[in-house]
């Protein structure tokens, strides 16, 4: 049945696929950046004082603010932290919460999350892994497909120099005796050329 049909309600249910692929896709990313129900769970049980009270050394530059405008999150973390950190905000709106109130009032943002990572880091670090070793094959893959078409390029690329090496080299013994019996055996030395 048409859902916008004259008379008819259509539910979430009587439209099937287009949510369900939405929401498929929204489960695998989640889990692909380790932010599952268990972590949601002990990142709901941080408060204020998880953050103030942490040990943490600041043995890093402090450098300008550092917040990436799009995501607003700190643009010092890897990809794919950066990338966990937007969807943790957008999923527990408690962390989401905590960091309005820790930022910038008693913690500097990159400290908020180098304080975060830590906490999280035996929930989240087989994700990181897996995430690094996938794109490590990634990079290996594509520089395998692309190391025969490099080679074949630079074999064609020392022909044609060696080619054109040849037709702009400076005039041999050889061709001076050929351009002498050419010239009647009057030979000129260019000076040019000498």
């Amino acid at each position: 049945m048409w859902p916008f049909a004259k008379g008819s309600r259509a539910s979430k249910e009587d439209t099937p696929g287009k949510d369900q692929g939405k929401e498929g896709k929204e489960d695998h990313q989640l889990l692909e950046f380790g932010v599952t129900d268990r972590l949601r769970e002990f990142v709901r049980t941080f408060t204020v004082d998880t953050f103030k009270s942490f040990p943490l050394q600041d043995d890093q530059p402090a450098d300008a603010d550092g917040v990436g405008v799009e995501s607003n999150v700190r643009m010092d973390l890897t990809e794919w932290r950066e990338r966990h950190a937007t969807l943790v905000l957008s999923k527990v709106k408690e962390i989401a919460h905590l960091r309005y109130v820790l930022c910038p009032r008693h913690l500097k943002e990159r400290q908020f999350w180098r304080i975060y990572f830590q906490l999280v880091k035996s929930y989240v670090a087989p994700y990181e892994r897996h995430a690094m070793q996938k794109a490590r094959m990634q990079k290996l893959e594509m520089e395998s497909e692309a190391s025969p078409h490099k080679a074949a390029i630079e074999v064609e690329m020392s022909e044609s120099n060696k080619r054109s090496d040849s037709s702009t080299a400076l005039p041999s013994k050889e061709n001076c005796v050929l351009k002498d019996g050419i010239n009647g055996g009057d030979r000129q030395v260019d000076p040019k050329i000498s």
